[in-house]
């Protein structure tokens, strides 16, 4: 399934001066006369849908938002009767512990509530997100100066089995370099928001690691701002976890502003993987590409994938590619994959998606058979070339290599199946 439109109205209400990518603290629901619809003459058809992916109602407040049923547009492909506490429930919201490296020109620091940054990059669009902004005590502030290459990794291990809300932000300070890499393991009930902040010309790669016990749940939302001639490399990496919601929301605000996200998953038996990418092309001369790969087996294995890019009426000169490509390695999966293309403006170089699910090419299972590779290993073969095209464009070394074991590891549950 594939969405196209081309639409030349995009009415706001409001505008908040403190948030660089036009959200607001609270913004009301699209107006009836959004895009030339009207509500139909005799009153039945009062409700207006959203027409447009940057009109999404936004607050930080989570009484703002109805309870989650499941039928919401945001909820519909998600197991949320397993992380009400999640939703609904009391979080807790201080801080916790820890480990990461010494890195010149990194900086790691707990900021209160009031730290001017907090917000810039973006604002809830649902009740998780929501929750999650109003308990936690305070964010952890990660900042990048200095224009030479470095690379920095911060874990988190072992937050507990209690509901948690928390808040990151990652500033990437003008001209800056940086690999910045979250590693995430152990147990967990997480709620959070990362909010990413590139400055001018800064180049910044944000590699996100969920490799989290069996019973871990973790509902994730990054909120990026690029700023001009700033490139931003985002990758998420899911292998671990019970139920997993990582949602990057990138806006390209800078003329000259770049992003490529790439995202690897391996879900395995009972496992659900969700990704709900939006990239929103508001600046001109913005360039974006997306990239996400997974492969599923098992069980019950589940893998959610929705890429929203939405190119805006001043974003001329917008070059623009999103895919997803997910494959399957035994019976009694199920992965959803849904590309949106929105364009505001006929002034664009380029603009395109595409979505492919499929299981293994038995041509190629028999080409290596007959150079003497057994099955299981020639399944293996063809899933590791599948998934290595994300690995490789990681760019730290050691990471890769880790990476590489970590697919081998899980791969190795697909022999006998």
């Amino acid at each position: 399934m594939s969405v196209a439109s081309v639409t030349t109205n995009n009415d706001k209400s409001t505008n908040n001066a403190n948030s660089t990518n036009g959200d607001t603290a609270s913004e009301a629901m699209p107006t009836a006369g959004q895009h030339g619809i009207k509500e139909h003459s005799d009153g039945r058809f009062g409700f207006i849908p959203v027409q447009t992916r940057s009109d999404r109602f936004k607050s930080v407040n989570v009484a703002d938002f109805e309870a989650v049923t499941g039928r919401e547009l945001v909820w519909k492909l998600s197991p949320v009767a397993k992380f009400t506490d999640l939703t609904a429930g009391t979080l807790d919201g201080s801080t916790y512990d820890v480990s990461s490296t010494d890195v010149a020109g990194v900086s790691v620091d707990w900021v209160g509530r009031d730290d001017a940054r907090i917000g810039l990059a973006g604002l809830p669009e649902e009740r998780a997100s929501a929750n999650a902004w109003g308990a936690f005590e305070k964010a952890l502030a990660i900042t990048v100066s200095g224009e030479e290459p470095k690379e920095f990794t911060l874990t988190r291990a072992n937050l507990g089995s209690a509901p948690r809300g928390a808040h990151t932000i990652i500033d990437a300070k003008p001209f800056s370099q940086a690999v910045v890499i979250l590693e995430n393991t152990g147990d967990a009930r997480l709620t959070e928001n990362v909010e990413i902040i590139l400055g001018e010309s800064a180049n910044l790669t944000v590699i996100t690691v969920q490799e989290w016990d069996d019973t871990a749940v973790q509902l994730s939302n990054h909120f990026a701002t690029i700023g001009r001639d700033a490139r931003l490399k985002h990758i998420v990496v899911t292998l671990g976890g019970s139920i997993v919601r990582v949602n990057p929301s990138i806006h390209l605000v800078g003329s000259g502003s770049d992003i490529e996200a790439l995202g690897l998953y391996f879900a395995d038996a009972g496992q659900h993987l969700e990704q709900q990418v939006y990239i929103n092309h508001v600046g001109p001369h913005s360039r974006s590409r997306v990239t996400y790969k997974g492969a599923l087996q098992g069980q019950g294995a589940r893998t959610v994938w929705i890429g929203d890019v939405l190119i805006g009426n001043t974003a001329t000169g917008t070059d623009s590619y999103e895919q997803n490509r997910n494959l399957v390695l035994t019976e009694g999966t199920r992965a959803d994959s849904v590309p949106n293309l929105e364009i505001e403006t006929g002034d664009i170089l380029g603009a395109g998606h595409a979505s492919a699910t499929g299981r293994f090419d038995d041509e190629q299972l028999f080409y290596l058979q007959s150079r003497g590779i057994s099955e299981d290993e020639a399944r293996r073969l063809v899933v590791r070339g599948f998934l290595t095209e994300i690995v490789q464009k990681i760019g730290s070394a050691p990471l890769e290599a880790r990476l590489q074991e970590a697919i081998e590891t899980e791969l190795r549950g697909t022999d006998g199946e």
